[in-house]
């Protein structure tokens, strides 16, 4: 039999086990190599088969396979694919060299953020202290702890010796049924069977995700956007289409370009409100017809509201859930923000289905989906009555007093930095600055207009790219007072150093 050159990569053997065969050569799945010998253990006692290639290349693939030094001879199917020549051994595995591999997950598996700060250069001036405005964790500085009763309710769990153990992968009965009680209104009752806990936000979302999407499907995800919902998604195989979020409207969403994103592998649509990078929060009015377009379309809600009420004065904050009529909405939340512990990593997935579109598998699949990190951290669980039920109003007013000042800092000193608009918020801890790039030639994108911002001036503000949304870059309002005044301070003279004119840019560029 004579075989095509250019089937030579691809070979594979099928022996049988009894005597007297003959060798079946076929199309397959594994390259082979061709002319050598090789000695294998059959998985017949005591037994050993040697099979050599007769040729040059492949013209003639006879195969004398022996075994003990006898020939056989016959007809028969080995359900063995071979690489090499063949190898038949009582294990099943032939490896002789090692060769580990990343999943095909972990090479997908990308955190914008991550890609973006390991990249640049950021060597700080020596002359000036460090203010870092790019992290999002309010306890960095120390300014802003939680409340004493938050703390005690932790001490009591521990001393209390009940949580050492596992709880179940969906949080404790009790826990559950706090958090339902606490977050529970009239428009959207919940009971404890509606509550998963998770360890954090960032567990919560990546369930609801999992549970709503397969490879292929796509979600709808905001621009600017907090980047962990991307990197979820694109690691599962999940397409992430990026709608449009508004500066000039407060962050509003545009809705026409949106509702031009869906189509039928359309499975979620995820709502940040309050939101990470913008500090917007949405009216009654603008959350309603968002419900709409996902009525219309029959596409579920993830909200993300692990800022909710952590608006300013002035600004109503509403779940979406509370508004919705029909629409399915996985709302994600947790104590890290709002209670000011992130690393305690306590979050929750409340499922709001009052019309049973979710059923029963969607429950169920979260339950399995639980089980792979077996539950939440228990200590925290036996502290959660007391922390939601104690904790006092004046420790939330304090916080958002706090947050509200240095956001109305921010925005009046960078008010009237040529170059820069920034975009006032109205609750959660960030600010957006817009950058009229065609100001500072000097530098390409907002990548290299913060990076240059440390190393001159020793202020790092992360660079809206990160958000998929480029010259703008975001700010944390956590800071200490005199921190952002004084950030504020070394950006307005930034700024200044090397902002131009359109006419200077023409002057330049005729010399």
């Amino acid at each position: 039999m004579k075989i095509p050159k250019h089937k030579i990569q691809i070979l594979t053997m099928f022996l049988d086990m009894e005597r007297g065969c003959t060798t079946k050569v076929c199309d397959g799945g594994r390259s082979m190599i061709l002319g050598l010998t090789m000695s294998c253990s059959c998985n017949m006692a005591n037994q050993s088969y040697e099979v050599k290639i007769n040729g040059s290349g492949i013209h003639e693939m006879n195969a004398l396979i022996g075994v003990n030094g006898k020939a056989l001879n016959g007809n028969g199917n080995h359900h063995k694919a071979v690489k090499g020549i063949v190898c038949l051994a009582k294990q099943k595995s032939c490896r002789q060299r090692w060769n580990i591999r990343p999943s095909e997950m972990s090479i997908n598996t990308l955190n914008p953020i991550r890609a973006i700060v390991d990249g640049m250069k950021l060597t700080p001036n020596p002359e000036k202290p460090m203010i870092a405005l790019s992290i999002g964790d309010p306890t960095v500085f120390g300014n802003l702890p939680t409340d004493d009763k938050v703390l005690q309710a932790m001490k009591d769990a521990i001393d209390s010796n009940k949580y050492n153990g596992y709880a179940p992968s969906v949080g404790y009965q009790k826990s559950r049924e706090v958090v339902a009680n606490f977050y529970s209104c009239p428009e959207a009752p919940l009971e404890a069977e509606d509550v998963l806990l998770t360890s954090g936000c960032s567990q919560a979302i990546d369930l609801a995700i999992t549970v709503l999407c397969n490879p292929g499907d796509n979600i709808l995800v905001p621009c600017p956007g907090f980047s962990l919902y991307k990197t979820l998604a694109v690691s599962l195989g999940i397409q992430v289409k990026l709608y449009t979020l508004l500066p000039e409207k407060s962050w509003e969403i545009d809705l026409q370009h949106m509702e031009s994103l869906i189509d039928d592998r359309t499975t979620c649509l995820i709502v940040n409100n309050p939101s990470n990078p913008c500090g917007s929060v949405y009216s009654k009015e603008h959350l309603q017809n968002i419900l709409s377009v996902a009525s219309k379309h029959c596409v579920p809600i993830l909200a993300d509201e692990i800022y909710g009420d952590m608006v300013f004065p002035g600004c109503t904050y509403q779940s979406m859930a509370s508004l919705s009529s029909d629409v399915p909405i996985l709302a994600c939340g947790g104590l890290a923000k709002r209670w000011l512990v992130p690393g305690w990593r306590l979050g929750w997935i409340l499922i709001h289905d009052k019309n049973q579109i979710f059923g029963k598998e969607i429950r169920q699949g979260l339950v399995k989906l639980s089980q792979r990190i077996l539950g939440a951290c228990t200590i925290v669980q036996g502290a959660i009555e007391s922390i939601l039920n104690d904790t006092p109003q004046e420790f939330y007013h304090r916080t958002i007093s706090f947050l509200e000042s240095n956001s109305e800092i921010c925005y009046s000193e960078l008010s009237t930095v040529p170059g820069l608009t920034p975009v006032m918020p109205s609750g959660a801890m960030y600010l957006m600055v817009g950058i009229a790039m065609e100001h500072f030639p000097e530098f390409q994108n907002d990548v290299q207009f913060t990076e240059r911002l440390v190393t001159e001036q020793s202020v790092f503000c992360l660079p809206a790219t990160a958000f998929e949304y480029p010259n703008y870059f975001r700010i944390v309002v956590t800071v200490p007072e005199e921190m952002m005044v004084e950030a504020c301070t070394r950006i307005r003279e930034f700024c200044q150093r090397h902002y131009r004119t359109c006419s200077q840019d023409s002057n330049e560029l005729d010399q």
